[in-house]
């Protein structure tokens, strides 16, 4: 069966300079798979390049059996990946909620909804109203994964989850994850294998 995302010699680049160095992955469908490295390995740049934010070849980006590299953003979110930036990226002048409702309008059919994402987030509901960069580090984060969610995806990228926010709301939000794998595992019948690309492992630069 073929991979549900697979990037074959990746390659990235800034202007002149080369960000990712011939980049070999392959995510089946339900597997939870981490990607590790220092700082400047090519983490973020590897995640913005399956989401169409650095452009690249065509054929090195493969998602459900098509070539999507390159494809703009907003075609590969109709596609199903979607993803969750470092730094959360919320739109100011909006609220809590129409930022979440924001990731909808791709118009994927789904389990998510705004109902189900305030029964993930709670806190999120009670600060309905309220700006989305009013919120603290990790409620902002909560509204960035709801975002993503709300779009339906087939495939969830998150970049640097974790980054920045105090270990009690890390935790808190590591312990929603399961309940976002269960969800995806329920509706399409993916069985969840958790695996790591390690920075040499997988070809980043170093």
């Amino acid at each position: 069966m073929a991979a549900l995302l697979q990037t074959s010699a990746l390659t990235a680049y800034y202007g002149d300079a080369q960000a990712l160095f011939g980049v070999d992955v392959a995510l089946e469908a339900g597997e939870v798979v981490a990607i590790i490295g220092a700082n400047g390995a090519g983490k973020s740049t590897f995640m913005k390049t399956v989401t169409g934010l650095v452009r690249t070849p065509r054929e090195q980006v493969r998602f459900d059996g098509a070539a999507i590299g390159g494809l703009p953003p907003g075609e590969i979110v109709k596609r199903g990946i979607a993803l969750v930036p470092e730094g959360r990226r919320l739109f100011p002048s909006l609220s809590v909620e129409e930022n979440l409702r924001m990731g909808a309008f791709a118009g994927r059919p789904g389990p998510w909804t705004l109902q189900r994402l305030f029964k993930l987030f709670p806190i999120l509901e009670q600060k309905r109203a309220l700006p989305g960069t009013s919120l603290s580090g990790g409620q902002q984060q909560m509204v960035a994964i709801g975002r993503a969610l709300m779009s339906n995806p087939t495939l969830l990228l998150c970049d640097e989850l974790s980054l920045g926010l105090a270990p009690i709301v890390i935790r808190e939000i590591y312990a929603a994850l399961p309940a976002i794998c269960w969800r995806w595992r329920h509706t399409k019948s993916w069985r969840p294998v958790s695996r790591w690309y390690r920075k040499g492992a997988a070809s980043l630069p170093n």
